[in-house]
């Protein structure tokens, strides 16, 4: 359906003038809509989800609302007293009143208020900006760390589950696409060779998680430093957006996934696997950052798990993008024909390159 159409069914004043393509995510597809009248403007971000990747697109709006709601309030108190204004996207209702509209082939539209002065990165800019990234992310989990998980859907199942997606890799592997494709790509060997060698250490958080040592709580599930939001007046971390993927989950997927987006510099897309490398000084202040507030919540076991949270997740996603590329590309947008692979190298490098600085990244920790 025609995003313009769309755009006009959400309680906005004024006459639309712009529905632009806005942000480079994988999943969704997403505008930024500009609304005018006379003496004022308004814009917000206008999102299709698509639901051959969410089965369940209310849900993520039953979570969005739930974690909105309560962060809202809590930020009212906290901004009193703060070095900087939070904020936190708010959800536009539709002309009817409810939080999202279905279109006619079923796919749900949502709009979300668009944070003013604020800009992303697609990489990290400097060592300030990685410290800025992991405050953002630390004051998101301290917020909503106390939020009971039976209150929240599971959007995705399975997410951040490693093994699922070893699982998903196993299954690919069995189809002929994937024998051929592996036949004739070295590099394709070369990655599942990485994946095999190992597939025990995948197990690694659901072996915690079935021993009592980490529990559940709400997680972002997709922090990565194009989601932090910084203020361009103050040069201060100020939001988190695309808060899709919010559900019980483990912290360390967030802390890994995050710093394995912040601490590349080479970033997701890298053209010459040389270039990719984890930054420890990046991560060192993203940690800090992160630690002003995460210390509020954490346990000595989420301590004890944060170097295989930083090594596992860009295992993890090699893996997502490789298992992807198997089966045929039928997950994450590709922009060329090996796209998934080259993502998937990319993302083993930095694993590799995590794996071979384990003493900097400890002593970091602490």
């Amino acid at each position: 359906m025609n995003a313009s159409l769309i755009a006009k069914q959400f309680d906005v004043s004024g006459r639309l003038v712009a529905v632009e393509p806005f942000g480079s995510g994988n999943i969704n597809d997403t505008y930024r809509v500009t609304f005018r009248t006379t003496f004022s403007e308004e814009r917000f971000i206008l999102q299709r989800v698509r639901r051959n990747v969410f089965p369940h697109p209310e849900y993520i709006m039953e979570n969005m609302r739930k974690i909105t709601d309560v962060c809202h309030r809590k930020l009212e108190d906290i901004n009193e007293s703060s070095d900087r204004i939070w904020q936190m996207p708010k959800i536009i209702p539709t002309r009817d009143g409810k939080d999202f509209y279905l279109d006619a082939s079923g796919d749900l539209w949502r709009a979300i208020s668009n944070i003013a002065s604020a800009v992303s990165y697609e990489k990290v800019q400097s060592p300030d900006h990685a410290y800025e990234a992991g405050t953002v992310l630390g004051c998101f989990q301290n917020l909503i760390s106390d939020i009971p998980c039976d209150g929240l859907k599971y959007v995705i199942e399975n997410f951040h589950i490693t093994p699922s997606y070893l699982d998903q890799l196993d299954a690919a592997l069995k189809t002929p696409l994937a024998q051929e494709l592996l036949e004739h790509s070295r590099e394709a060997r070369n990655c599942l060779a990485l994946i095999e060698e190992r597939r025990d250490f995948c197990y690694t958080f659901e072996n915690a998680k079935k021993s009592g040592e980490l529990k559940l709580r709400p997680t972002h599930g997709d922090p990565k430093v194009a989601n932090i939001l910084i203020d361009t007046a103050t040069g201060k971390g100020t939001c988190i957006v695309d808060l899709d993927t919010i559900q019980p989950g483990l912290v360390h997927a967030d802390i890994g996934d995050a710093v394995r987006s912040a601490c590349n510099p080479a970033g997701e897309d890298a053209i010459d696997l040389h270039s990719v490398f984890f930054d420890t000084d990046l991560f060192s202040a993203f940690y800090r950052g992160y630690m002003r507030h995460a210390k509020k919540f954490f346990t000595d076991a989420d301590y004890k798990y944060l170097f295989d949270a930083v090594r596992i997740l860009p295992l993890e996603l090699g893996l997502r993008f490789f298992a992807d590329y198997l089966a045929g590309d039928v997950y994450f947008k590709t922009r060329y024909k090996e796209h998934n692979l080259k993502r998937a190298l990319v993302q083993l490098r930095l694993m590799e390159s995590i794996e071979s600085r384990e003493s900097q990244i400890r002593k970091v920790i602490g």
